[in-house]
């Protein structure tokens, strides 16, 4: 369908196989190579991100979330030695 990598849940994983019906291709590799993409340096991606309070937000609070993550596993092998 288009996507190469995707992390799903086990739970969409069945209801996508069990779901027969049609499936167009939306994605194809070639209309993307014709795109231009114009490249942003840091200061214009931190300027961007800083005038997006939603995107501020979720970025520190996945971050946030990813160290407690990482701390627990840590915690948990140190158990297990």
């Amino acid at each position: 369908a288009g996507c190469d990598r995707l992390t799903i849940s086990p739970d969409l994983l069945e209801k996508l196989d069990a779901d027969h019906g049609e499936l167009p291709r939306r994605l194809v590799a070639g209309a993307a190579e014709s795109v231009q993409v114009t490249p942003i340096d840091g200061a214009r991606f931190a300027a961007d991100l800083a005038a997006d309070p939603m995107a501020t937000e979720k970025l520190a609070s996945g971050i946030d979330a990813f160290a407690k993550d990482l701390e627990a596993l840590r915690q948990t092998i140190r158990a297990r030695l």
